[in-house]
């Protein structure tokens, strides 16, 4: 029977949207789930379980049993039959396209109509309206059950949205493989016929794990010339997530007037906002009259000379791991001569090349002109700080770039470039660092996010670092305290699976220590309260960066 039932898992998958487990439920139970395993009568026909797996999925993917929901209806199950009433119609209308012929018959489509949303079925079954019992088929909710095994009624991916995953496309849904790979729940998709235990499913079981362990570069299974070439540069979308993030360079030009949209994490609903914030690159104003920056990065420049410095293979060496073969034949040349030849004919890989891309994200809200330390304000440290890493790392030879950026509303994210990856860091650089005045409120996740984004795409390199220099206080239109927490401690979370460190520098600012700690964690900030100071902390704090970056992008 487990046989049987585990036949169907491949089907569940498709309709729910997620990785999803069939298994006979206890004796004389009827149908239910509990997000991550869907328990069918093992008596009932093969046309009931399959209706009653129509309903259940389609409940996990229209969100019908988010946790909000689910304490609404625990201890009442009078109340937990009414809703499932009227939520089971509307979820199978939702999914509708997916449901197989069999199980499209269920719907009622007046009460699929009646229902609306998932809160206005519940709204529907707490009045005095009639309402008839639900079909046996359609099983049952326990919501305590659902809720004890963590709340998983609602995907924390943005795969749970009907509607959101028949709009991704195929490069999409790629990446949203790759994210269910990381979390080890992907593989139950091979409880098809041919998969599971069968000898298929090994082998496949056997590629998927050589890809996981292989730290290689991208999703588990992809050829690597399709995610990432060896200079560093994209090679196909950049997206993360399975949700659309910037367009590739190349397409610069076709989205400058219109920005890029970003998702943005619900904390409250646990799940994404797809195409949620429009992000413009406000095009660098002219700064002839601003006063000009003066930088001093001469003390940062020593805990930084090493911090991104590559292999490179360098001939003509005394030891080595590969045979230098010019080096060999003049050896051999000077020997038949009867000259002494030189010993030096290894290649060996030495630390000697800079391979590093760094972009600077400085904070230009209005909360930056509240006055820091020694009378100069919060804006001022932090753009001095800015001019000092930036020139430090362009001496060493990094790739650098600086935007500045501020928000009014979701659809209004501004980022300025002060300075791109391929401009000198020049006296017109210093002109627009020196112009830049604070306003504004700060959309900090979606402002990582693209900053993500731009490095993944310009930077050029294997290693790739994202600097915020930021009070760290995240704040907009519907965008406070834990919302603006979760959802920028997301974005980082993006970034460091994408290969790209990131950290963030609090320069004379009064922020709280613990509100930096909830977005960025405990070892990728540093309040620091002059700018002078900050040669102390930024060696250690960029390696573990990058380090946690590189672990992340390993372990994705």
């Amino acid at each position: 029977m487990d046989d049987e039932l585990g036949r169907l898992g491949l089907l569940a998958c498709a309709l729910s949207g997620r990785a999803l487990r069939v298994a006979p439920a206890d004796p004389g139970e009827r149908a239910w789930t509990d997000g991550a395993t869907v328990f069918l009568e093992a008596a009932a026909s093969q046309g009931r379980q399959l209706e009653a797996l129509a309903v259940q999925a389609s409940l996990l993917a229209a969100g019908s049993l988010a946790p909000g929901l689910l304490r609404e209806l625990a201890r009442r199950p009078a109340l937990a039959a009414r809703y499932l009433a009227v939520e089971g119609h509307r979820a199978l209308a939702a999914n509708e396209d997916l449901l197989p012929p069999a199980a499209r018959s269920l719907i009622d489509r007046g009460g699929a109509a009646r229902g609306g949303p998932a809160a206005a079925s519940l709204a529907v079954a707490r009045s005095r309206e009639a309402v008839p019992d639900p079909p046996e088929s359609f099983g049952a909710i326990h919501p305590r059950r659902v809720l004890a095994s963590g709340g998983r009624g609602e995907a924390d991916v943005p795969s749970g949205h009907i509607a959101a995953r028949r709009q991704r496309s195929p490069d999409e849904l790629a990446e949203l493989a790759e994210d269910d790979l990381e979390a080890g729940v992907a593989l139950p998709l091979l409880a098809s016929p041919v998969g599971g235990g069968g000898p298929l499913g090994r082998l496949l079981q056997r590629m998927f794990g050589a890809a996981r362990s292989s730290g290689g570069r991208g999703p588990a299974g992809a050829d690597t010339a399709t995610h990432r070439t060896r200079a560093g540069a994209r090679g196909g979308r950049a997206a993360a997530y399975g949700i659309g993030m910037a367009a590739p360079i190349t397409a610069l030009a076709d989205v400058r007037g219109q920005g890029w949209r970003y998702p943005e994490w619900d904390v409250h609903q646990r799940r994404y906002r797809l195409d949620w914030c429009t992000v413009r690159e406000v095009p660098p104003r002219s700064q002839e009259d601003a006063p000009m920056a003066t930088p001093n990065g001469d003390a940062l420049r020593r805990p930084l000379a090493r911090l991104g410095v590559g292999l490179e293979a360098c001939p003509r060496q005394p030891r080595g791991d590969d045979l230098d073969l010019d080096a060999m034949v003049e050896a051999r040349v000077e020997m038949l001569a009867g000259s002494t030849p030189d010993e030096a004919v290894y290649v060996d890989r030495l630390r000697r090349r800079r391979d590093l891309a760094v972009l600077v994200l400085l904070d230009c809200s209005g909360s930056t002109a509240e006055p820091g330390a020694a009378g100069a304000t919060v804006h001022e440290h932090q753009r001095a700080a800015a001019g000092a890493v930036l020139g430090a790392l362009y001496d060493l030879g990094d790739r650098v770039a600086l935007y500045s950026f501020r928000s009014q509303g979701r659809s209004a994210v501004h980022l300025e470039p002060v300075k791109y990856f391929d401009d000198a860091f020049d006296a017109r650089v210093l002109r627009r660092l020196g112009g830049l005045t604070p306003g504004g409120y700060t959309r900090l996740g979606a402002a990582i996010r693209h900053g993500t984004s731009v490095l993944a795409d310009r930077g050029g390199t294997s290693r790739r670092l994202l600097v915020v220099l930021s009070d760290g206080f995240a704040y907009d239109h519907g965008y406070e305290r834990q919302y603006g927490e979760a959802d920028a401690r997301r974005a980082l979370a993006e970034a460091r699976r994408r290969g790209v460190g990131a950290v963030c520098l609090s320069v004379g600012a009064s922020t709280d220590a613990a509100a930096l700690r909830r977005v960025f964690g405990a070892a990728a900030h540093a309040i620091v309260p002059r700018p002078g100071q900050l040669s102390q902390v930024v060696g250690p704090l960029f390696r573990s960066a990058l380090r946690s970056a590189e672990t992340a992008r390993r372990a994705s």
